[in-house]
C-alpha cells in the first residue's frame, strides 16, 4: 500500500468578478496534479456534466475548461489546501488544512457554494463552514468511484441545482 505523504494544493482557484456559484471538490487527484488543473482524470464526469448543463461541447484543453467555467459565472476550487493522502483516495485524507475562501468571497458575488461529493461536504462542514458561516449544497460526486450514479442522473441533479440559482 502507498504511504501517506503531505501534499500541497498545486494550483489556484478559478474565478472572476462575475462568478456567482462556487463549486468545491475535496483535493486534486493524482491526474489533476499532473495536469495542474481541476478534474484531470479522464473518467471523472465533471466536465461532461458541466458541458451538458450549459449545452456546450465537452472541453479538452485547460483554456476551454476555464472558458466554460467563467462564461457561466462559476468558480472552482477545493476544500483542502494541504493534507496527508494516499494516491487519489479521498477516504485516506488525514491532517487536513482548509483553503482560505476569503479571496474568492471578497472578489466575486458568490451566491451559493456547492460541494462535489460526500467527502468534500464532510470536510467543508468541519473546516470551512465554521469560518464563513455559509452552508454548502452537497451534490453527488462526479468521481468515477461514484458508480451508482449514471452520467444522466448526475446531469439531472446538478442541472436542477446549478440552473435553479439566479445567475
Amino acid at each position: 500500500m502507498d504511504k501517506k505523504k503531505v501534499e500541497q494544493h498545486p494550483f489556484p482557484p478559478l474565478f472572476d468578478k462575475d462568478s456567482r456559484l462556487l463549486i468545491l471538490g475535496s483535493f486534486p487527484s493524482v491526474k489533476s496534479k499532473e495536469m495542474n488543473f481541476f478534474y484531470g482524470h479522464p473518467q471523472n464526469r465533471f466536465w461532461k456534466v458541466i458541458a451538458s448543463i450549459y449545452d456546450d461541447p465537452i472541453p479538452d484543453s485547460i483554456e476551454e475548461k476555464k472558458r466554460l467555467i467563467l462564461e457561466n459565472h462559476l468558480a472552482l476550487w477545493d476544500v483542502i489546501a494541504e493534507c496527508e493522502i494516499v494516491g487519489s483516495s479521498d477516504a485516506s485524507i488525514k491532517n487536513a488544512r482548509a483553503n482560505d475562501l476569503s479571496e474568492i468571497l471578497k472578489n466575486a458575488p458568490i451566491q451559493k457554494i456547492i460541494v462535489n461529493g460526500k467527502t468534500a461536504e464532510k470536510l467543508y462542514i468541519k473546516y470551512i463552514e465554521p469560518v464563513t458561516g455559509i452552508k454548502a449544497v452537497a451534490l453527488p460526486s462526479t468521481s468515477p468511484a461514484n458508480a451508482a450514479w449514471s452520467l444522466n442522473r448526475l446531469v439531472d441533479v446538478w442541472k436542477a441545482d446549478l440552473l435553479g440559482t439566479e445567475l
